[in-house]
């Protein structure tokens, strides 16, 4: 764990939330929400005779053995995020709503500050498949820090756990974002997005006569959810605006890819896909790779050649400099 500061703070929640779920005989993450909460509003709530008095007191003791104003936004998102993934193992939650690692996160703001290197005063970032947040957070946090923009988050979710989590999650942090429980398929409540990001949930969209109104949707069956989630985002970013997924490594090469490019060639420009590397994943074909799209517009442009490749191990060091130094050289000689 990166000090001892904020292993102090991830104890403490760790702990609170084995004891109230114990208590309440709930989900782990829906005591890790109750948890949260009382820690933002430096109180144990009871509610019904729950937690009981034993418990309440020991829940008591935990709360005063950190000052969360002791602790940066960064550093809550970090202890909040470990727990998280002790919670979401103990839940034995699906797959797609797994938390996004850190270092895709890194990754994505690297990008953003290479391919916008002069951000707006306030910059408008949505992710419309956020999960708990931890993805939306990471980003906005590093990119606050790196640039010290003002940043206005949005965040969409079906999943109202997983919400609820995200909701927690920014109050403790105190981030400036909207959360939106709905399916991102149907018309969002917001627009003129500067980056969108996302780690895209795989798999097909269940809803046929609702896929149909977009353009990335199958010709026959289900169509698969993130190429219409693809399609929404785009919608939503203002001219010029940076869309950086993870999406699945074959997804130009499925059956349905000929219907994704197709729509491409129409609405953004394709500037690059880097592949993940493979010992992030346990299998090849759960391999994902990070789509750069741009939304034509107030002086974006087509790059000369689209960026391709594959990101270095991130212990290695000496090749993970060498490549970003590829990447600003390819856009210096590409983008500008």
């Amino acid at each position: 764990m990166a000090n001892e500061h904020m292993e102090k703070l991830y104890d403490v929640l760790n702990q609170a939330t084995g004891l109230l779920q114990k208590n309440l005989k709930s989900s782990m993450i829906s005591a890790l929400v109750e948890v949260g909460e009382d820690f933002a509003s430096n109180e144990i709530t009871q509610e019904d005779g729950l937690p009981d008095a034993n418990t309440t007191a020991k829940l008591t003791d935990l709360l005063h053995q950190v000052n969360l104003a002791e602790y940066s936004a960064e550093e809550i998102r970090q202890a909040l995020q470990l727990v998280l993934v002790r919670t979401i193992a103990a839940d034995q939650i699906e797959p797609n709503k797994q938390v996004t690692p850190d270092a895709l996160a890194s990754l994505v703001s690297f990008m953003v500050t290479t391919m916008m290197p002069k951000l707006p005063a306030e910059l408008k970032i949505a992710d419309i498949a956020a999960g708990t947040g931890n993805l939306l957070y990471a980003v906005m946090n590093q990119l606050h820090a790196a640039k010290n923009v003002a940043v206005h988050g949005y965040a969409v979710d079906n999943d109202e756990d997983q919400l609820a989590v995200a909701s927690m999650s920014a109050g403790l942090q105190k981030a400036d974002v909207e959360l939106f429980h709905q399916d991102a398929i149907e018309p969002l409540q917001f627009n003129n997005i500067d980056v969108a990001v996302s780690d895209l949930p795989v798999g097909y969209y269940p809803v046929d006569e609702r896929a149909k109104a977009f353009a990335t949707a199958a010709k026959e069956g289900h169509s698969y959810a993130h190429h219409l989630l693809l399609e929404q985002a785009i919608n939503v970013l203002a001219p010029g605006g940076l869309g950086l997924f993870y999406v699945p490594s074959s997804v130009f090469s499925t059956d349905e890819a000929k219907g994704l490019t197709e729509w491409l060639a129409k609405t953004a420009y394709f500037q690059g896909l880097l592949a993940l590397p493979e010992n992030f994943f346990a299998t090849k074909s759960a391999q994902k790779s990070l789509l750069v799209l741009q939304k034509p517009g107030n002086g974006a442009k087509q790059a000369t050649q689209v960026l391709l490749g594959t990101f270095p191990d991130l212990n290695d060091t000496a090749a993970f400099k060498q490549f970003i130094a590829d990447v600003a050289s390819w856009h210096r000689d590409n983008m500008e």
